[in-house]
């Protein structure tokens, strides 16, 4: 009854600081603009079912695409058995479901054995590529202390948690053989069996053991879920939000601002008369200035760096790195909601995403070119918060660089980019 008691409290404090992480993100992500992503709903559900479900953009890196397949089927499988050992846990009995399943309950433990160690093996082969071949992508200006020791301390979470599974499986299989206590037979340990030889021989050993690995599995659990708010991993759970509201637009069209359009129009027709619309400012500043669906991708971030490795301009040595672009604005993002928390909601800092965080000389390096929208596995957009900021700074700041001022001034008076008159612009073509 005091185990029963002490697991109900751990859970229910779990779950309510849980809660509370993921409501103080939800406002985070609720501080940004509106935006309309509730059009065509059949087709996001199919683009859902295709990149977050089905990981169709992980392939065209089959090494790590393997690895993570086994993480994600065993992350999503084997909480089928957390079901069980938390109703275990509140209600005190052991393996509640072998006797409702029958003959499929021996199925299921066995499958959940072979995916822990599966997901086990790729965590070690993950952890290897970070530490031991030290791959390119791994690296970079952004990846300081804090990342490279958010991804291990995961890897390392992981392993230990499934090492824990398979001891605590290992244990209870011998406790079997052995009819002692509550240990009945039920279950198929293919993997774990293996390991049984190594466990000691004695019954209150064993049973030592495997409540051992009873807790620490389930508490481990917990304390993971609870480490997500804080972690690049949260993506387990924004993957499949943030892919469904993606941008079914074509790759690289660029949004009108309604202002504008009014204006124009009011220009080419004296007679139109425009709807009032409230221009805060023109581009992006800040974090606020973004939209909600552009700060649930800087959650989402997986921090991989496949957008960083095909980008044309980080390759030739450019400092931009679309994932310096999305760490920075989560990153600001929460430094607002922290401020908020401790000042109130009309609280401005001297800070902003422009300058502070991410600068000009990265916004310009950008080409445009799409191949970090195209290389994100969960349909992350940094081109999207690149040319907003670009924005401002031509139409608000008008600190654009000389050569586009000087493409500006040739679209005026021209009618195209280049200097030369309309009237000469075949003169290409004479022939002498």
């Amino acid at each position: 009854m005091i185990g029963q008691v002490i697991f109900i409290i751990i859970l229910l404090a779990a779950v309510y600081l849980f809660g509370k992480n993921v409501a103080q993100v939800r406002r985070n992500i609720l501080l940004g603009k509106d935006t309309d992503r509730s059009d065509n709903p059949a087709a996001r559900w199919k683009i859902m079912a295709k990149v977050a479900l089905g990981q169709t953009k992980m392939v065209k890196r089959p090494t790590a695409a393997v690895m993570h397949f086994f993480i994600y089927v065993g992350f999503v499988i084997i909480n089928l058995e957390v079901l069980e050992i938390m109703i275990d846990g509140i209600f005190g009995s052991h393996r509640v479901f072998s006797k409702p399943l029958g003959s499929l309950y021996g199925l299921l433990i066995g499958g959940f054995e072979v995916l822990a160690l599966l997901v086990l093996l790729s965590c070690v082969v993950f952890f290897a590529r970070r530490n031991l071949l030290k791959l390119k992508r791994f690296s970079g200006t952004e990846m300081t202390t804090w990342p490279k020791s958010d991804a291990n301390y995961i890897l390392t979470i992981e392993i230990l948690l499934m090492t824990a599974f398979l001891t605590m499986n290992a244990a209870d299989y011998k406790l079997q053989a052995l009819h002692f206590g509550h240990y009945v037979t039920a279950g198929s340990f293919p993997v774990s069996a293996l390991i049984a030889p190594l466990l000691p021989a004695g019954a209150s050993a064993l049973e030592t053991i495997e409540r051992g690995c009873w807790w620490f599995h389930i508490i481990g659990i917990l304390a993971f879920l609870n480490y997500l708010p804080y972690s690049k991993h949260f993506h387990i759970l924004l993957a499949f939000p943030n892919v469904y509201y993606s941008n079914l637009e074509p790759k690289g069209e660029f949004s009108n601002m309604g202002s504008v359009t009014n204006e124009v129009k009011a220009m080419l027709d004296p007679s139109f008369v425009p709807e009032t619309t409230e221009v805060s400012r023109f581009g992006v500043k800040d974090v606020t200035d973004l939209t909600w669906k552009n700060l649930m991708e800087a959650y989402t971030c997986t921090e991989c760096g496949r957008c960083t490795s095909v980008c044309p301009a980080n390759i030739t040595g450019k400092l931009l790195s679309p994932r310096k672009i999305m760490m920075d604005t989560r990153d600001r993002l929460t430094e607002v909601g922290n401020n908020i928390d401790k000042h109130g909601k009309d609280y401005i800092d001297d800070k902003t995403l422009l300058d502070n965080y991410i600068t000009r000389e990265e916004l310009w390096a950008c080409t445009t070119c799409n191949a970090c929208v195209e290389a994100c596995p969960v349909n992350i957009n940094p081109l999207e918060i690149i040319t907003e900021m670009r924005r401002y700074v031509v139409m608000e700041e008008s600190q654009a660089p000389a050569s586009l001022n000087n493409m500006f001034g040739n679209m005026e008076n021209n009618g195209a980019p280049w200097k030369y008159s309309q009237a000469d612009r075949f003169n290409w073509a004479e022939k002498e």
